[in-house]
């Protein structure tokens, strides 16, 4: 790459690390180009993106995205997981992803400034949808709410038959 390229190459890792929620890398190696495909179509239906990308062009991106990159040292080849639209749902495809063709350890990933180790993506990763963690929510909610409701109406209930069964008696 010419230098003018790199240039341009930086801005527009930069400005894709600025749009992404958050963003992991992975060892890529081994990987055959259909389950490349493959992944990406995952990926992209998940909300995010994946991208193969120097390592030098990708510390110069972080750096200009005031992310602690000194102590890192990103080495090998990797691929860049973008989470665009949720910070969860690519993470877990990923994983997901990993777990069934064994490849792809997470290495290292970034969310809100903060770095993240491989570990920490993996309990990210093991996360519940958005969806289902706000249908557990209004489960949460709504569940005592409704066992009140049945309790006021059960003793309504049985002052109903009391009454009803006095009524009859007289």
């Amino acid at each position: 790459m010419k230098k003018q390229e790199k240039i341009f190459e930086v801005e527009n890792i930069t400005a894709k690390i600025k749009e992404a929620k958050a963003l992991a890398l992975a060892e890529y190696y081994q990987l055959t180009a259909n389950q490349a495909v493959e992944l990406r179509d995952k990926i992209k239906q998940a909300g995010g993106s994946l991208q193969v990308i120097k390592n030098t062009l990708l510390l110069r991106a972080l750096k200009a995205n005031n992310y602690p990159t000194d102590d890192l040292k990103i080495e090998g080849q990797n691929i860049t997981l973008f989470c665009e639209k949720d910070e969860i749902a690519p993470l877990k495809v990923f994983k997901e992803f990993a777990k069934k063709t064994s490849l792809l350890p997470f290495k290292i990933g970034f969310l809100a400034g903060n770095v993240l180790s491989a570990e920490e993506l993996n309990r990210l990763a093991a996360i519940l949808p958005r969806e289902q963690l706000q249908g557990k929510l209004v489960n949460l909610l709504a569940n005592p709410t409704q066992r009140l409701a049945s309790s006021l109406s059960w003793n309504l209930q049985k002052l109903v038959i009391a009454l009803s069964k006095i009524k009859k008696d007289n």
